[in-house]
């Protein structure tokens, strides 16, 4: 009966050979889901041997793996500022630029109470990520999205994490349906631009097309929102998102155009223009 150990080493092996990155690292992850335990105990229990039935489950989750389906889907949660959240094929999978946005906003001061609004919500990791944040000073937090099934996906993640009473859910295209105004305005929009579609990954060629292509030049779902978004800001208010590489100087320049003053460009932690932070005038 092989061991944990001999069935890491044949499934890395397995997985380099269709190229896939942290081939060790995604065996040792889909190994301790099968056998339902954390993946750092696997070096304790190396020697520990694997029964038939989850042999089988690992050949499958393996197979599907080399395929190009993502880790995240094959797990069916991922972690997202140090909370758990499902994630599935409903909504775009959360990256680690879009942590480090959420991170930025928790660490600004936020007087008193606070409302948000999080646009294009997809699986609610910004929105709920903010209202655990918060806590009692939310004052109203809304996830939005133009798609039903991602919402659907959001409300699941709210209630596991006891947060459906402190949020609202609204399906709408950007402002289409939104009321009210906002202290903050969060969002990670789409903004790959459509030519680029066959220079991704397959991993990332899994998400859903309406999360991730955002026209020609990759802003033409950005600019509307950004023109939109400071009719429904309180006077200083804050509007925050995420853009793609190269799209900094031209959206920092619409943003100051509509009003937005200052409009603040923030690098990810790899040193790449990546978040709009932008406050609308008093």
């Amino acid at each position: 009966m092989p061991t944990i150990l001999d069935t890491l080493k044949k499934g890395t092996e397995y997985l380099e050979k269709y190229e896939i990155e942290e081939a060790r690292l995604n065996m040792e992850h889909l190994i301790a889901h099968v056998l339902k335990i954390d993946r750092m105990q696997l070096y304790i229990d190396f020697d520990r041997p694997l029964a038939e039935p989850a042999l089988v489950s690992l050949r499958d989750l393996t197979k599907r793996r080399s395929r190009g389906e993502p880790l995240q889907h094959l797990l069916g949660s991922v972690e997202f500022c140090d909370l758990e959240f499902k994630t599935d094929a409903r909504a775009l999978i959360p990256r680690p630029e879009t942590e480090e946005m959420v991170s930025l906003l928790m660490s600004r001061d936020w007087p008193g109470k606070i409302s948000f609004l999080d646009v294009g919500c997809g699986s609610g990791i910004i929105g709920l990520s903010l209202a655990q944040h918060f806590g009692d000073k939310v004052e109203r937090a809304v996830l939005s999205d133009v798609s039903g099934d991602a919402l659907a996906l959001a409300g699941e993640n709210a209630e596991a994490l006891g947060l459906s009473d402190r949020v609202e859910f609204i399906e709408s295209d950007l402002f289409e349906k939104i009321t009210g105004q906002f202290d903050l305005i969060v969002a990670n929009l789409p903004y790959i631009p459509d030519g680029e579609q066959t220079s991704l990954s397959r991993e990332v060629q899994r998400d859903p097309a309406l999360a991730l292509y955002g026209g020609e030049t990759g802003t033409e779902i950005i600019r509307p929102f950004l023109s939109e978004s400071i009719e429904h800001l309180d006077p200083g208010g804050v509007v925050a998102i995420e853009y793609g590489i190269g799209q900094h100087e031209e959206l920092r320049i619409f943003a100051e155009d509509l009003g937005f003053y200052p409009a603040d460009i923030k690098a990810d932690l790899n040193g790449i223009e990546r978040f709009l932070f932008a406050v609308k005038s008093t």
